[in-house]
């Protein structure tokens, strides 16, 4: 290529422009949509303040084990008036047995059975619905049966997002922690989801949020006519309800040690894979904002990983190459320590680097095969 001067300019030259462009924008993609999180200040949505009584519905399919084990740690939470709604919807093990025993210990216990039917078939999403005709408060949280709050503060935290008149109340459902790498790159995956979600949310543009850790009032839910707009899809009870409802006056984000709530992760490439899929089917139904936002962080890592590889092939610009990989590098530490932190993920930030790696060549793995997965009936 020439230039008026004649100045030839060649192809690794051109690369190594390609390359310092999709530094600086993967840098300032962590900026926008990493850091906010790792700057937010807890006490700007009062944090711990107590608000009116609160549900909490947990919708339980075949959940006896989970719920002898974890129904405690939500009925024992620290906050002055609350309910527990359980679903028992459709469970063939001893789910409602396990609800009935520990509702001769816990008033505040209440269930609510779905039969099964022949003729209808339903998804989670009923079964939500069913939960929330139950419930007698108004300000509901929601939870998965194979969840656990971090602690009795749980709720007293998250109740406390609906100041103010908020509608909306997002908060991190993580994974607990575990040996081995694939546990640790579920829980980054996990936790690079949250901190892009929640950064949006803290900037006035909320786009999703996830059922293991949400809340929202039950007014919303009827003003938004419930699940309607996407019942017929079977996954999306959580983020797409957000997606359709969440403004930027009505949302707020609560990140505290006590209000994580805590699952299992999977323990095979092959259930998280099944995982991702589901989650994957929801994605293509968000607002086109939404999808652009999304799309644009994971193209400007592409970008630059592949645009490193290249300007790696020629000799004169190697030096340059690995300088600004390490600048990368950097940028990406100092914010991700930040911003893990807020999490509690303090032990992730040091490899993040190397688990983003693997996530870009395992996440064509998710979509290509997404598109041969057949949605099953809902499983918490």
């Amino acid at each position: 290529m020439y230039f008026p001067d004649f100045v030839e300019i060649g192809a690794d030259e051109l690369l190594l422009v390609a390359f310092f462009v999709s530094l600086v924008g993967i840098s300032i993609h962590y900026v926008i949509n990493v850091l906010p999180l790792g700057n937010f200040k807890a006490s700007s949505l009062e944090s711990g303040s107590a608000t009116g009584p609160v549900s909490v519905i947990v919708c339980a399919r075949n959940e006896d084990d989970n719920l002898t084990e974890f129904l405690p740690k939500l009925l024992m939470q620290n906050y002055p008036e609350f309910e527990v709604v359980v679903v028992n919807d459709c469970s063939i093990d001893n789910t409602e047995n396990v609800i009935d025993e520990f509702a001769k210990i816990f008033p505040n216990l209440k269930k609510v059975t779905i039969k099964e039917d022949d003729y209808y078939k339903h998804g989670k999403k009923f079964a939500i619905m069913v939960g929330i005709k139950g419930t007698k408060y108004e300000n509901l949280l929601f939870t998965d049966a194979d969840c656990f709050p971090a602690n009795e503060n749980w709720l007293k935290d998250m109740a406390s997002g609906f100041v103010n008149k908020k509608e909306i109340v997002l908060g991190y459902g993580a994974y607990k922690k575990a040996d081995g790498f694939l546990n640790k790159l579920i829980r980054f995956d996990t936790f690079l989801i949250a901190a892009n979600y929640l950064s949006a949310a803290i900037k006035g543009k909320a786009y999703m949020g996830v059922g293991r850790n949400l809340g929202y009032t039950k007014e919303l839910f009827y003003k938004q006519k419930g699940f309607s707009k996407h019942y017929h899809i079977t996954s999306g009870d959580d983020d797409l309800f957000i997606n359709q409802a969440c403004t930027e006056e009505n949302t707020n984000v609560v990140v505290t040690n006590n209000a994580i709530t805590y699952s299992l992760a999977k323990t095979s490439f092959k259930d998280w894979k099944r995982q991702k899929q589901r989650h994957l089917t929801t994605a293509p139904h968000y607002n086109s904002g939404s999808k652009m936002r999304i799309t644009l962080g994971y193209a400007l890592q592409y970008a630059f990983h592949l645009s490193f590889i290249s300007v790696l092939i020629f000799k004169t610009t190697i030096i340059a190459a690995l300088i600004g990989f390490i600048l990368k590098i950097s940028i990406q530490m100092i914010i991700f320590k930040k911003t893990s932190k807020k999490l509690n993920e303090v032990d992730l930030w040091a490899l993040s680097f190397l688990f983003e790696i693997v996530l870009l060549m395992v996440y064509p793995i998710f979509h290509i095969s997404k598109l041969f997965h057949k949605p099953n009936k809902w499983k918490s």
